[in-house]
């Protein structure tokens, strides 16, 4: 379908294969009949500077640090945006591409594009975060720094061809905010791989002899409200003892948050696991009896659609979440919603579902129902599909200079 075209992702805050909504979008792109290259960062377990897996070139690039605070992000991205310049012109030079495909975080990838306009390369924006908004639930503040990611997320709209945006909400903000006309901006949700995500009995160790499994995963950060996770744990603990909690991620809060729970006596109730492999993520979850997403009340959670959600009810699990709008669209009725950042009420939720068996069960059979008949990546992939057979009808890409080309500064 798409054979002779050449397409690169670049994607800055996590690793291929690790993040999965690029790395099923690449591999649904590559069994199309593109050829899919990807540049994204070295972190633990990924660090091999080239490898091709499935067909796919993958190009990690050193990151110097994990960040944390406005200004180390901003060192952290353009160190990445200085490897993404460089490795884009050497695979270039390999082979030409006809799209660059940039997955935010940050809103900054539009500048690798714009060196590859005068060769008539199409820039698509994968939208994944909504900055502006993600600043705000991390710092509860507006200010300069604020302004300028409100400027690059203006100008990737407007560098962009076409978007992809993750649900609605996302779509909306790239049309009103964003300016970019409709029929250029369409949804691919990230829903999971039904052949990743197999049902299974789970591994009674995750319990450590306990009655009942909490389980989470996810990034471990600010915004993710561990520290209200936490806080209904311990509200449960006060009352009772059967219960153990499963916290599965990695992030920039992870050493805070394990500190906070041994200060709140949670360590023999909760456990970190980290970042771990697929098979022990989903070992984790299908041991849980229910899965939990305490996602803050931001604007940024309020309008975003997290993965973590998706694959709970892939695995069946009953949720207990606060009331967000996105969350909603995507569980419906799989999930209970407790009052927003109310952990006595969160943790109440928890104990009425671990105590209504059958409940519980007829809410993942309800969430599992969707996924496989309505949310699953079986049925995105196709509107990836579709989007990229509009991208694709441009004129011939222009080759580059030949005497650039055998320069070697770009063909090492």
């Amino acid at each position: 379908m798409f054979s002779g075209k050449h397409i690169l992702i670049v994607v800055e805050n996590l690793p291929l294969p690790f993040d999965r909504r690029v790395w099923q979008e690449a591999n649904t792109l590559k069994d199309s009949g593109a050829e899919v290259s990807v540049i994204c960062p070295k972190m633990k377990g990924y660090t091999k500077s080239y490898e091709c897996i499935n067909g796919i070139h993958i190009y990690r690039h050193p990151l110097p640090l994990e960040a944390s605070g406005a200004w180390g992000y901003m060192r952290e991205y353009f160190a990445a945006l200085f490897w993404e310049f460089f490795l884009s012109w050497k695979i270039f030079f390999k082979k030409r591409f006809h799209v660059i495909q940039g997955c935010n975080p940050p809103d900054l990838i539009f500048l690798v594009s714009w060196f590859f306009k005068p060769f008539g390369v199409k820039y698509v924006f994968d939208h994944h975060d909504i900055n502006p908004e993600l600043y705000i639930a991390k710092y509860n503040k507006k200010g300069l720094f604020y302004k300028f990611l409100l400027w690059a997320e203006r100008l990737t709209f407007m560098t962009a061809n076409y978007s992809i945006a993750t649900n609605e909400s996302y779509r909306e903000i790239a049309i009103t905010r964003g300016k970019m006309p409709a029929d250029k901006v369409t949804v691919v949700r990230s829903g999971p791989k039904l052949d990743r995500l197999k049902l299974a009995d789970g591994n009674q160790k995750y319990k450590k002899g306990r009655k009942y499994l909490v389980g989470y995963v996810g990034v471990i950060g600010e915004q993710e409200g561990i520290d209200l996770l936490l806080a209904s744990a311990r509200h449960i603990v006060d009352h009772r003892q059967d219960i153990q909690f499963a916290i599965v991620g990695g992030g920039t809060d992870v050493e805070k948050l394990k500190l906070m729970s041994a200060e709140m006596g949670l360590q023999e109730y909760v456990d970190f696991y980290g970042r771990v492999d697929d098979a022990t993520l989903v070992d984790v979850l299908n041991t849980a009896d229910i899965c939990v997403n305490p996602d803050k009340p931001t604007v940024m959670n309020n309008l975003s659609t997290m993965n973590k959600i998706m694959e709970y009810m892939a695995l069946k699990k009953a949720i207990v979440q606060y009331d967000l709008k996105e969350g909603r669209v995507s569980a419906q009725g799989a999930s209970l919603y407790a009052i927003n950042t109310d952990t006595t009420d969160f943790g109440n939720k928890i104990t009425w579902l671990l105590d209504n068996e059958s409940e519980r069960t007829k809410m993942g059979e309800y969430g599992y129902q969707r996924i496989i008949t309505e949310l699953s990546w079986d049925y995105e992939k196709n509107k990836l599909i579709d989007f990229y057979k509009k991208v694709l009808k441009t004129k011939p890409v222009v080759e580059p200079d030949r005497k650039l080309k055998t320069s070697p500064n770009y063909t090492s």
